[in-house]
């Protein structure tokens, strides 16, 4: 079964494309054929202006007719997509009339979906559970708008929690500390008498640090690791970071807020190490997707 999911961030759309395979015993491996990215970058215009200029709409409809054409080519059904949007599209007074018109020029139904759906989405990936039960988990998905917080104990679900704190806004100088403190706080009294919490890290920024790293795969970054980071990176312009790092321009700005808060959050929840296994919302709404079909 080929399944596919469109994940409309606050700084970059995606879309993702997987083949689900069964395996010999009894389960089902989700096979990335293809992972298509474009930065569409709609925070800038939403999180200060609140809605998605001409300009952003064209970028989006163009996007998403593209996106069609490869679903078209990889013979993904619209019935076999599932398509979600985040938080620029929460904010934007004219997401309503942008995604009625992707539907009437492309077909693909784009849902807005809340900050605790997406925490939830994240969480479809079930990380957790491949890792060892004595540990509490704490998936941390910062993306550009929103950062959401989803905390796993004993097999179970403890707390999920969407944060309007995010590397766009914080570019923006659209966080004040008041949404500092509430995040700061939720996460020390929610966290409280839990111990050996380790962090799962989810979006493009932690991502590429941990590619930068050249740790090995399932290894985790140390928090003292992400610290340094943030202070080389802290220390160069956005030009120095391209340029050195070989970053993406729509990369090297948002790198530096992305690590104030998984650092934040880190310290915050006590927390030493962070796996980051390479997963996202698309994984989580290709997931989502085919627990739906399996119960149609």
């Amino acid at each position: 079964m080929r399944l596919a999911a469109i994940d409309i961030g606050s700084n970059a759309a995606r879309l993702l494309i997987s083949d689900v395979v069964p395996t010999d015993d009894n389960h089902t491996q989700f096979q990335k054929i293809n992972l298509v990215r474009v930065p569409l970058r709609l925070g800038f215009d939403v999180f200060e202006k609140k809605e998605i200029s001409e300009e952003k709409e064209t970028m989006i409809m163009n996007t998403m007719r593209a996106y069609r054409h490869l679903l078209d080519a990889y013979g993904v059904p619209l019935d076999h997509l599932k398509a979600a949007a985040t938080s620029a599209m929460r904010d934007a007074t004219n997401s309503s009339d942008i995604i009625n018109r992707v539907k009437e020029k492309t077909g693909i139904s784009i849902e807005v979906i809340t900050g605790d759906t997406e925490a939830s989405l994240i969480y479809e990936n079930h990380i957790a559970e491949n890792l060892d039960s004595d540990h509490t988990y704490l998936y941390i998905d910062v993306g550009g708008g929103s950062t959401e917080l989803t905390f796993f104990a004993g097999n179970k679900l403890v707390f999920k929690r969407s944060f309007n704190i995010g590397t766009i806004r914080l570019l923006k100088r659209q966080v004040d500390d008041s949404q500092w403190d509430d995040m700061k706080d939720f996460v020390k009294k929610e966290t409280k008498g839990f111990s050996d919490i380790v962090a799962i890290g989810s979006g493009g920024n932690i991502n590429k640090i941990f590619s930068i790293s050249k740790k090995k795969e399932g290894k985790p970054l140390q928090l003292d690791l992400l610290k340094d980071y943030y202070k080389e990176f802290n220390s160069f312009t956005v030009e120095d970071r391209i340029r050195i790092y070989h970053l993406r321009e729509d990369r090297a700005d948002v790198i530096v807020p992305a690590l104030q808060i998984y650092i934040n959050v880190m310290r915050w929840a006590d927390i030493d190490e962070i796996f980051v296994p390479k997963i996202g919302l698309a994984d989580g709404l290709i997931q989502h997707l085919y627990t739906e079909l399996q119960k149609a």
